[in-house]
C-alpha cells in the first residue's frame, strides 16, 4: 500500500516561484519593451532619448549604452541586455544599439519555436552554430584596409577617416562629421603604437561653435585654483623644465599640526620661524632644481606663488590627478612626494608652456612633449547637455579609429554586412536536416532587423528596401580575373536616396572587429535568457514592527 508522502518545504513561506515555458515568453516579453525603447536611435536618422533623472539632471543621447545605463531596469533578464551595451562599449566603443537590437530580434525569432514546444537547448544549440558561421564568413568577407588602395590609391589616413565618418553619422555632431573626422584622426595618430586611450583628452567649455573645437598636440587643462601674486607670474615659456608634485606647499595655523607645550614665550616664535624656514627651504629648492613651470595635486599657497612669482616661475594647484598623470607620461618628469632630492632625471620638459583664453576660461597648453605622443581636445558648443553628447560621440569615433588602426579589417555598414550574413545563412540552412534547419533560418531573418530598423528611423518603406537587398545579395557572382566575387555583397541602405548603394564604394565602412563583437554579445545574450527556465524570488525580509510590551507597575495602585 503506497501511503501519501508529507510535502517537504525547502524554500520560505511568500517565495515567488515561476517556471517553464510562459516564465521563458514572459522574459523575451521583458527584454523585447527595453529593445523597442533604444530602436529608434539605430542609424544615421536616428532619434535622441531625453531621459529625466530628478533634480533638474537630465541626459540627451541616443548612444545605446548611454540609455540602457540610465535606465532604471528592475526585470533581472532585461538586466542582461544592459551588460551586453556596457560590453559592447567598453571593448569597440560603438554599435551598443546594434548589439540590443540584434539580441531581441534573435529572442523574437525564438519565441515562436518556444511556443510550438521546441526545447530551448536545441534553439541555443542551432543559434551558436550560426553564429560561428556567421563569423567565420565576416572574417572571409572583410577587407585588410592597409592592403586595399581604394580609389585613387588611398592612404591609411583617409580610410580611418571614413571609419570616423561612419560612426558620427548616427550621432550629435554628424553634420559635421568631415571636420571632426579629420580631428579624431589627428588625435589617434598622434599617440604611440601601444595607442594608450587615456593619453587623448577631452576637455569640454561652454560657447562659441562646434567649429571653434581645438585639436592640441599635446596637453590642455583648465587654469588651476590661484592665488594672489599669480598673474605676476609669466604665462609662456619656451623650452621649460616642469616640475610635478603630490605635496602642499603652503603655511598651515599651529593648532592644525600639532599641540606643543612651551615654558617660555620667546620658544613660540623659534617654533613660528622654524616652520617658516621650512616652507622657504621647499620653495628654495624648488627653485634651485631649474623648473620654471611647477604643478602640484595639492594646494599650493599665497606665499609660494608669490615667492614663484618674484622668481619668474610659474606654478598652479590642485590639479586634477588625471591631467597630472597625463602631464607627467607626455613631458616624462615623475610625480614627487617630497623636494628633498630634485635631480635633474624627476623632470620633464616640452617645446612649448602658455597660458591661452579659450571662451570664459584660461588654459593651460603643453605641446611639443618628447616623451609619450598625447593629445587633447578642447570642444566648444552651446548647452552642457550637448557638449556632454558631442564628448561621448567623440568618444566612440575615437575608440571606432583605435580599433581601426590596430585592427586594419572593415566591412560594408549600411546593413550590407547583415543582409549578406542573412543570404549566407539561409542558403547554408537548406544543407541541414532537421529542426536546426528552421531555426538558421530564423536566425538568418533576424540579421535583417539591422537594415530593416535603418530604414524605418529614415522615414522609408522597409519592406520594398529589404526586397530589393534581397535581390541585389541574391545575384549571381562576377569574375574579376581568377577571383569570383559576389556583385551585391556591400549592398546596404542609401539613406539619402531613399534606395540601396554599395556602401563600400559609399565609404561608409565600420571595421569588422565591431560586428564580431556584436555578433557574439548579442547571441550569448540571447542564447542565456532563453536557458532560463526557472526565476526563484526571495521574499523580503519582513520588520518586526510589534511595539514593545509596557513594564509592569511594581506596588500597590
Amino acid at each position: 500500500m503506497n501511503m501519501m508522502r508529507p510535502p517537504i518545504i525547502v524554500l520560505r513561506e511568500g517565495t515567488d516561484t515561476s517556471q517553464g515555458k510562459g516564465q521563458l515568453i514572459s522574459n523575451i516579453n521583458a527584454c523585447m519593451a527595453i529593445v523597442d525603447t533604444v530602436r529608434t536611435t539605430l542609424g544615421p536618422r536616428g532619434m535622441d532619448k531625453l531621459i529625466y533623472q530628478g533634480r533638474g539632471q537630465m541626459t540627451i543621447s541616443n548612444d545605446g549604452a548611454t540609455i540602457m545605463k540610465l535606465l532604471d531596469i528592475v526585470h533581472p533578464a532585461a538586466l542582461t541586455l544592459v551588460e551586453i551595451a556596457k560590453s559592447q562599449d567598453d571593448e569597440v566603443g560603438d554599435g551598443t544599439t546594434s548589439v540590443v537590437v540584434l539580441a531581441g530580434a534573435f529572442l523574437n525569432e525564438a519565441k515562436s519555436f518556444i511556443e510550438e514546444g521546441v526545447h530551448p537547448t536545441t534553439i541555443v544549440r542551432a543559434y551558436r552554430n550560426a553564429c560561428g558561421l556567421a563569423k567565420a564568413k565576416i572574417r572571409d568577407l572583410a577587407v585588410d584596409i592597409t592592403k586595399e588602395k581604394g580609389e585613387g590609391n588611398m592612404s591609411l589616413r583617409e580610410m580611418l577617416e571614413r571609419c570616423a565618418a561612419t560612426t558620427m553619422n548616427s550621432k550629435l555632431i554628424g553634420s559635421h562629421g568631415v571636420f571632426f573626422s579629420k580631428m579624431v584622426v589627428d588625435a589617434v595618430m598622434s599617440l604611440d603604437d601601444d595607442l594608450d586611450i587615456n593619453l587623448i583628452g577631452i576637455k569640454k567649455e561652454k560657447g562659441g561653435s562646434m567649429e571653434d573645437t581645438l585639436l592640441v598636440e599635446g596637453v590642455a587643462f583648465k587654469k588651476c585654483f590661484s592665488y594672489a601674486g599669480f598673474e605676476q607670474q609669466p604665462k609662456k615659456f619656451v623650452n621649460p623644465k616642469f616640475l610635478l608634485l603630490n605635496l602642499e606647499l603652503e603655511l598651515k595655523a599651529e593648532k592644525d599640526n600639532a599641540e606643543l607645550r612651551i615654558s617660555d614665550p620667546d620658544e613660540y616664535q623659534s617654533l613660528v620661524d622654524a616652520e617658516w624656514k621650512i616652507i622657504y627651504d621647499k620653495l628654495n629648492s624648488i627653485v634651485s632644481s631649474g623648473a620654471v613651470v611647477v604643478f602640484s595635486r595639492l594646494a599650493i599657497g599665497d606665499l609660494a606663488t608669490q615667492y614663484f612669482a618674484d622668481r619668474n616661475v610659474f606654478c598652479g594647484g590642485r590639479v586634477p590627478q588625471e591631467d597630472l598623470n597625463r602631464l607627467a607620461k607626455a613631458t616624462g618628469a615623475a610625480i614627487q612626494t617630497t623636494v628633498s632630492n630634485l635631480i635633474p632625471s624627476v623632470l620633464g620638459s616640452a617645446a612649448l608652456f602658455e597660458e591661452r583664453q579659450v571662451g570664459g576660461e584660461r588654459y593651460n597648453f603643453v605641446s611639443g612633449c618628447p616623451l609619450a605622443k598625447t593629445a587633447t581636445i578642447v570642444l566648444r558648443g552651446g548647452g552642457e547637455q550637448f557638449l556632454d553628447e558631442a564628448d561621448r560621440s567623440l568618444h566612440d569615433a575615437i575608440m571606432i579609429v583605435r580599433r581601426a588602426r590596430k585592427h586594419n579589417a572593415v566591412v560594408g555598414g549600411g546593413g550590407a554586412i547583415e543582409m549578406e550574413l542573412s543570404r549566407y545563412l539561409r542558403e547554408h540552412s537548406r544543407t541541414i536536416v532537421g529542426k536546426e534547419q528552421l531555426i538558421i533560418n530564423a536566425y538568418a531573418k533576424a540579421l535583417e532587423a539591422i537594415p530593416r530598423q535603418i530604414a524605418d528611423n529614415a522615414g522609408f518603406d522597409s519592406t520594398d528596401i529589404l526586397n530589393k537587398l534581397r535581390q541585389k545579395h541574391a545575384a549571381p557572382t562576377t569574375t574579376a580575373g581568377s577571383t569570383t566575387v559576389p556583385s551585391g555583397t556591400w549592398f546596404g541602405v542609401d539613406i539619402n536616396t531613399e534606395d540601396i548603394c554599395d556602401t563600400f564604394k559609399a565609404f561608409v565602412w565600420e571595421p569588422a572587429l565591431v560586428k564580431l563583437n556584436a555578433l557574439t554579445a548579442a547571441t550569448e545574450a540571447a542564447t542565456l535568457i532563453l536557458s532560463i527556465d526557472e526565476t526563484v524570488k526571495n521574499p523580503k525580509p519582513q520588520e518586526d514592527n510589534t511595539p514593545a510590551p509596557a513594564p509592569r507597575r511594581r506596588g500597590r495602585r
